[in-house]
């Protein structure tokens, strides 16, 4: 039955392809990863369909307060509960919900220098409390989640004042730029900044995957455009790049 919505919707963009002139402009919301993804298959969508994407971003939870204060788009892609929570404030329709990717948790260091040992959670901990400085989101599905497990491995308050978070997704680049030791923050956002090295992700037993989730807006007015959109996300040749770019296509 999937393989038979894959093929739909290769036949779709494929009919779509005969009249670009139709084509809307798609203004689609999301993270560095939404971005990542978009670049590098979205050309094969617009060559198909005629339709020009747009990717705006930032971190997820900023994305989200942009459409709670009622700026226009047409797809957004976040954080799976930042999605559920839009869709029940109406911002997002309900039946176009479709989870896209996930990301598990890495560190990273600065190309070039020493890779810390993270193989276990011990030896984490203790890379944890020898860093000099780490670095993770002010806000964020991540932060959330590290913010728990730090308290629950009782060194929050040893962290706490080596502790840079930026309010924008710039923990890849602070690494690499030798102003914080060790980043933590989803794998992908890691891999997109050639300076900062991925260690690896962190131990599985404590690994945190982040859903990222999207769905049309109810007040766009490109609704069967963004619709396709979110089909050719879920399709082999974005799941290809997804994985590429160190994801799980869901």
């Amino acid at each position: 039955m999937r393989m038979f919505s894959y093929v739909s919707v290769a036949v779709g963009l494929f009919a779509l392809a005969a009249s670009p002139a139709s084509g809307a402009e798609l203004r689609i919301f999301g993270s560095r990863v939404t971005k990542m993804i978009v670049e590098d298959v979205g050309p094969q969508f617009e060559r198909a369909t005629g339709h020009r994407l747009v990717v705006l971003t930032d971190v997820a939870a900023v994305m989200k307060r942009r459409i709670e204060a009622g700026e226009l788009f047409d797809l957004a892609v976040l954080v799976d509960f930042q999605t559920d929570d839009l869709i029940r404030k109406g911002r997002l329709v309900a039946e176009t919900r479709a989870d896209i990717m996930k990301a598990g948790i890495g560190v990273a260091v600065r190309r070039g220098t020493t890779i810390p040992d993270i193989g276990s959670v011990a030896a984490f901990r203790q890379t944890l409390l020898a860093a000099k400085s780490i670095t993770y989101l002010k806000e964020g599905a991540s932060t959330i989640y590290l913010d728990r497990l730090f308290a629950t491995m009782g060194i929050a308050d040893a962290l706490a004042p080596k502790t840079i978070r930026p309010a924008t997704e710039s923990v890849s680049e602070a690494v690499a730029a030798g102003d914080v030791e060790l980043g933590i923050i989803v794998i992908p956002n890691i891999l997109s900044v050639p300076d900062a090295q991925l260690v690896g992700p962190i131990p599985e037993e404590i690994q945190s995957y982040i859903v990222f989730t999207a769905a049309v807006a109810a007040r766009s007015p490109n609704q069967q455009a963004a619709r396709d959109l979110i089909a050719f996300l879920r399709s082999p040749a974005a799941t290809s790049a997804i994985k590429a770019k160190g994801m799980k296509a869901d």
